[in-house]
């Protein structure tokens, strides 16, 4: 009589045991279904960091266009006496002795100043009193235009990657401080800095790095072509001085 209960009891536990697999496959479709989400938006994450930096490269690259466009447009409206040259009576639209602007032989005109891109190499301070010998001194950089003018006149004339340009920027005074030639401060505005630079690196030089040498052949993203260097290693320099004012005559 008590072996039908003892039936039922024993088929108690397997109903319990057949109701647990039914629970699983829920649990790891929850788990399937989250997995796949994260990695939906982890893949949409790394798409938003991806058009983020593109969109700041091609602004920069933008940036970049507009500045030369704007640095090419700027030394065409400057009227040069070297390229000038009327013959009488023709041609009517120039006026004889009207004012125009000049530069001695070897230096390139632009923006209303001469600029002279050296081939001989001499460290920091001779380049500075050789700028100076020829009424200039090293390039102090104003305008983002004007760095815009160089860093394209140096691709041109670099020959390979060391070969860099002194410009008129140190820190020799106060580590950290940095100067232009004539004394005043660097606009921390205004810095084309390359990357990870200055660094003061004392590899070469115990003294460090206080002076400053720019261009980057084959071309700086967004300009950025300043280095600091040694200043006593040989490089070519950029010298600058005021336009010289001179009148058309009649050829």
């Amino acid at each position: 009589m008590c072996h039908p209960q003892n039936n039922r009891e024993a088929e108690a536990p397997t109903s319990q045991q057949q109701s647990v697999p039914r629970g699983g496959p829920k649990v790891t479709s929850e788990r399937v279904a989250l997995f796949v989400l994260s990695a939906l938006l982890a893949a949409a994450a790394v798409v938003i960091c991806r058009l983020s930096f593109e969109n700041l490269r091609n602004k920069k690259s933008f940036q970049t266009l507009r500045d030369e466009h704007e640095a090419m447009k700027r030394n065409l409206r400057v009227k040069s006496c070297n390229t000038v040259q009327p013959t009488c009576p023709n041609p009517p639209d120039v006026k004889m002795n009207e004012p125009c602007q000049k530069c001695e032989e070897g230096w390139e005109l632009h923006g209303g100043k001469c600029y002279y891109f050296s081939t001989d190499r001499l460290p920091w301070e001779r380049s500075r009193n050789q700028c100076r010998n020829q009424h200039g001194d090293l390039v102090k950089i104003d305008s983002r235009e004007e760095q815009t003018f160089l860093e394209l006149k140096l691709r041109e004339k670099m020959n390979e990657p060391e070969d860099k340009f002194w410009i008129g920027l140190t820190d020799s005074q106060t580590e950290g401080t940095w100067l232009w030639a004539d004394g005043s401060p660097l606009d921390t505005r205004l810095t084309f800095w390359s990357s990870r630079e200055p660094d003061n690196w004392e590899g070469q030089d115990p003294d460090g790095e206080d002076c400053v040498r720019m261009g980057k052949r084959g071309g700086a993203l967004d300009l950025n072509c300043w280095f600091d260097k040694s200043c006593k290693v040989p490089h070519r320099r950029i010298c600058e001085k005021k336009v010289t004012v001179a009148h058309l005559k009649c050829v």
